[in-house]
Order: structure tokens, then C-alpha cells, then sequence
């Protein structure tokens, strides 16, 4: 699969853009099981034009990570523009490795971002979507992809026409999230939609499928069902980033892979927690490793108490001697 020159390979495996849990240590180590290509938290277009600090922080990628995608958000053509040529040069503004690919997002659900008319809420305003996208595209270098979901609500899924536009105004791949916007997460991902516009022949840009892929066996049924060219993978990483290896594994051979052990989830909670200490040092690295490390674990027996103290503890030296402890207590 293909975006712009860019070239993922075949059935390529995606990590979702998520707001406070894919920074740059999440996502090198999700490049290291096996990610293809991995996108920023997605970043206020506004908070970028203002120079605001933790929008510029987000902006900035390794080249441990790449290929990565800056993706950005907003409601106002102007600001998305403005926003978009500070992604195409980041390298420039931030330094790091820069974008691969600037993708927008029309998805997030949260009321804060569509109620105001950014991410989702756009599925309201299809025009305003398809005018700041054209916008975004003829203003920068970089390939240009979107992330949207399948309408606004049940009565108005109005994907398939607005794939064929968005695509029109010079997209290079689109995400389709398998909901609406008042499903927020709620319910199950209908795939339908996402195979309708993959196998519409007036489209021929990539078409990645997002939503509900939990295991490798949904993968596989989600590329042999649909037909889609990609999948992008969220909150099934949390804590579990070996999923996009597992994924691998089972398209490969035809076989599950074992659960990694004890001791291997120590080691890569480990890495990820030296990642996040060398990127952010004390405490932030420690407090932003919290929503990963609560996950890392789960289903060991007797396991409150030490879960607790890993959630709430800012020394690091008490932090790897905990995950030392899980090491030794539970690893068989």
C-alpha cells in the first residue's frame, strides 16, 4: 500500500493517533512490534498558530518512529492551513524527523472538540470539510490523508459520497472509523460502510479500516471480508503494543501467537518507561507512563496492591524496582 511515494508494503498495520497515549515512546515502541506506521496525538491547529508549547511538543517525531503522521484538528480554514504548513516544515520549527504525512482529523468524538465543529462535528458540515481539506492539500508538500468516521449520526452516514470528494480534493488515503459520531465508542464498529467505500469503483486511494480490532484473527477477517488496504489499531494497543506482532504473525503463518510472558511484558514496560524518562524526564516521564503501565498487567492474580504503588509512585528507582518484583513474583 501506497501513500503518495510512500510505501507501508502489504496489509500494512497502523497505530491509531490517540490524545494522551501515543507519544513518542509509545510509538517507537509500537514501531518496534511491528507497526508499519504510527501518527502524533492529534494537535489543535489553533494551539499550533499560537505557538502554544505543548502543541509544538507534539509536533516533534524521531527517527526511531518514521514513518509517522502529524495529524492536526480544527474548524477554522484559515487556522488548519496555517496549521498544516507548520507540519509540512516541523523539521524546521521543532526539529526531529518531521511528517511523512499530515493527516487531518474529522473522527474525535469528544464533546470539547465536535461540539465547537472540529473532529467529528464536521460530519455535520460536509461542504466546510471537503473546502478546509482542498485548502490543506493545495497548501502543502507532504501527503495529505483524513480520518473520519461514518456520519454524524444513524440517519446521516454519509461516508461512501464523501469519500469519493474528499478523495476528489487530492487525498492520498482515508481512515473510515466504523461508527458515528453519537455512537462516541459505544456499540460495535460496523465494517460494512468501510468494505462499501473500499470497493467502490470510483475510488482508488487506500482505504484503511478502523474499529474494534482486538485480535489477530479480526485482522485477518477484517482484510479478507472487506477488502480494505490497511488497519489502524487504538485503544486494543493499551498496554498490549505486541498486538501489531501477534497480527503479523497469524497473517504469515496461519497460527496464534503465544502470549508474551511475565518476565517479556517486564521488559517491555521497561523500555517504554526508559523511552519516556530519556524523552521527558522526572516526573512528567513517569506521570505520562501511568495509562500504560495500569494496563501492562492485567489478569495477575493478587495484583492490587503492587498495581497501585506502580500508578502512584514518582521515584524511578521505586518504579523499576516494582516492575523488578513483578519479575520475580509472577514470571514462571
Amino acid at each position: 500500500m501506497k501513500i503518495g511515494k510512500l510505501d507501508l508494503g502489504e496489509k500494512p498495520l497502523l497505530l491509531a493517533p490517540m490524545e494522551d497515549v501515543t507519544d513518542a515512546s509509545f510509538r517507537i515502541l509500537c514501531r518496534e512490534q511491528g507497526a508499519d506506521m504510527v501518527y502524533t496525538e492529534f494537535i489543535p491547529s489553533d494551539g499550533l498558530i499560537r505557538d502554544a508549547a505543548k502543541a509544538l511538543d507534539k509536533m516533534r517525531t524521531l527517527e526511531q518512529e518514521a514513518p509517522v503522521g502529524i495529524q492536526i484538528y480544527g474548524h477554522i480554514p484559515e487556522s488548519m492551513v496555517e496549521a498544516a504548513r507548520m507540519a509540512d516544515h516541523a523539521v524546521e520549527l521543532v526539529g526531529g524527523h518531521g511528517a511523512d504525512v499530515i493527516d487531518i482529523n474529522f473522527g474525535c468524538p469528544v464533546t470539547k472538540i465536535a461540539g465547537r465543529g472540529a473532529g467529528s462535528g464536521m460530519m455535520r458540515e460536509p461542504d466546510k470539510m471537503v473546502a478546509i481539506t482542498k485548502a490543506v492539500v493545495d497548501a502543502v508538500d507532504k501527503p495529505v490523508t483524513v480520518k473520519t468516521r461514518l456520519g454524524w449520526d444513524d440517519n446521516s452516514k454519509i461516508i461512501v459520497e464523501l469519500a469519493e470528494r474528499l478523495q476528489d480534493v487530492g487525498i492520498q488515503a482515508l481512515t473510515i472509523h466504523g461508527r458515528t459520531r453519537c455512537q462516541m465508542y459505544r456499540g460495535e464498529a460496523d465494517w460494512t460502510l468501510i468494505g462499501e467505500v473500499k470497493n467502490n469503483p470510483k475510488m482508488h486511494i487506500p482505504i484503511i479500516g478502523n474499529g474494534d480490532i482486538t485480535s489477530a484473527r479480526g485482522a485477518k477477517e477484517a482484510f479478507e471480508r472487506y477488502g480494505v488496504d490497511a488497519i489502524m489499531i487504538g485503544r486494543a494497543t493499551f498496554g498490549h503494543p505486541w498486538i501489531f506482532r501477534e497480527i503479523k504473525h497469524y497473517l504469515t503463518t496461519g497460527e496464534e501467537m503465544p502470549e508474551p510472558s511475565v518476565r517479556e511484558k517486564v521488559e517491555l514496560a521497561r523500555r517504554q518507561l526508559q523511552l519516556s524518562l530519556d524523552l521527558k524526564g522526572e516526573p512528567r516521564g513517569i506521570y505520562e507512563m501511568r495509562r500504560h503501565l495500569s494496563c501492562y498487567f492485567k489478569g495477575l492474580p493478587d495484583f492490587r496492591e503492587t498495581r497501585m504503588k506502580m500508578v502512584t509512585t514518582l521515584d524511578r528507582d521505586e518504579l523499576f524496582g516494582i516492575l523488578d518484583y513483578i519479575c520475580e513474583h509472577y514470571a514462571v
